[in-house]
């Protein structure tokens, strides 16, 4: 769908309004006009959610809106193949169980087989008929129980549980590189500059290469998501079914950043976060690596790491991470970007950053002191 925006009328802005009214971000009025009002509420709502802030209605915000109208307890839930429940219902039973201690993966508002499976865990411990599914019997003993886990986050542990068993080897680990955009005229950031055009979906294609090479000289297996011109755009869940389809070890999302005013420069990071507290916790300790790995050896300005719910990082099965290496709107950030040695600084700063992930956190070493050409070395000396 294309994005929804302040000037907009129709009966989709209708509903967005009824949606946000229901969740108490907005006063009934102008059913029909996406004013002043309606966007501040969308904003709202998008930040509440961990989306990109930008006021408009384009699929992901669309999708968090639809999922946005169940509340848990509102409907049964059960396990659907294929067309799996969604809503933020879900969400809340998948956050609630894991507070107690139940493995349902990230909380993305799928209700799938790895939801059912803990919600059926959960039922046989109560004494219930254990059929994965949640309606008033579970609601109600659900609301009985407290907490289970204490003293740390489930998902926490289970994931540096996962790494610390997987040693600190790079040899054959698996590791899906996303360079964003391209495909039809899905060229991201487009920037004229002279007589050039420079544009995201080439250039980040040019870092995943060189960083495809390095990381393979390293040991790991090594995919893209796409190659140089591919004939349709990828959304963001297509390229997170990619990976979980390749069981990746880790994902690396590649991008670049654009803003009307040309003195926005920087490069940030985004890992999987609702912002209330659950979140992909080695991804986060990822997204800190990369951006600290990046600035340290590249100068770049620190526009720090975030959490958001992206499609991207939300579907995704391993951490993923997602890096804006600069803005091609700025100047400062163009110069350094299209010169193939900066790029070379950027993929030393993403492999350094990816050994350090598998370093245990007493065997951690400083940022920017990894000398990356050892580590080709190193393999060399095992074969």
């Amino acid at each position: 769908m294309r994005s929804i925006r302040r000037g907009d009328t129709g009966p989709a802005v209708s509903e967005i309004r009824s949606i946000l009214v229901g969740l108490e971000l907005l006063e009934g009025a102008e059913p029909d006009v996406f004013d002043e009002a309606l966007e501040d509420a969308v904003r709202a709502f998008q930040q509440g959610r961990g989306l990109g802030i930008d006021g408009m209605v384009g699929d992901e915000t669309w999708g968090a809106l639809d999922a946005a109208r169940w509340r848990l307890g509102s409907r049964a839930l059960f396990h659907s193949v294929p067309d799996a429940l969604v809503g933020e219902d879900v969400r809340a039973l998948q956050e609630r169980l894991l507070e107690m201690g139940y493995d349902t993966g990230r909380p993305d508002a799928i209700y799938g087989a790895r939801t059912a499976r803990a919600v059926a865990q959960f039922q046989r411990e109560v004494g219930l008929s254990p059929d994965g599914s949640c309606g008033p019997q579970t609601m109600k003993a659900l609301q009985r129980l407290g907490r289970k886990v204490v003293g740390g986050r489930p998902q926490w542990l289970r994931e540096a549980e996962a790494f610390r068993q997987s040693g600190p080897n790079l040899v054959g680990k698996t590791i899906v590189i996303d360079p964003g955009h391209g495909g039809g005229d899905d060229t991201g950031v487009l920037v004229p500059d002279g007589p050039l055009r420079w544009n995201e979906a080439d250039l980040v294609f040019d870092l995943a290469s060189r960083l495809e090479g390095r990381l393979a000289a390293a040991g790991m297996r090594v995919h893209l998501t796409r190659g140089p011109s591919p004939a349709a755009p990828m959304s963001g869940s297509e390229r997170a079914a990619l990976a979980n389809s390749l069981g990746a070890d880790l994902l690396i999302s590649l991008h670049l950043d654009g803003h009307s005013s040309a003195s926005a420069e920087g490069v940030a990071t985004y890992h999987y976060g609702t912002g209330n507290g659950l979140s992909s916790t080695v991804g986060e300790r990822l997204a800190n690596l990369v951006q600290r790995e990046i600035v340290v050896r590249t100068g770049m300005h620190d526009c720090r790491t975030h959490a958001k719910t992206w499609d991207l990082l939300r579907l995704t099965r391993m951490p993923t991470v997602r890096v804006d290496l600069g803005y091609l709107t700025s100047p400062r950030d163009r110069e350094r970007l299209i010169d193939p040695m900066f790029r070379e600084q950027i993929v030393e700063a993403l492999l350094a950053a990816v050994q350090r992930m598998y370093f245990p956190v007493e065997r951690d070493v400083p940022t920017g002191s990894i000398d990356v050409r050892q580590l080709r070395l190193a393999l060399a000396d095992r074969s």
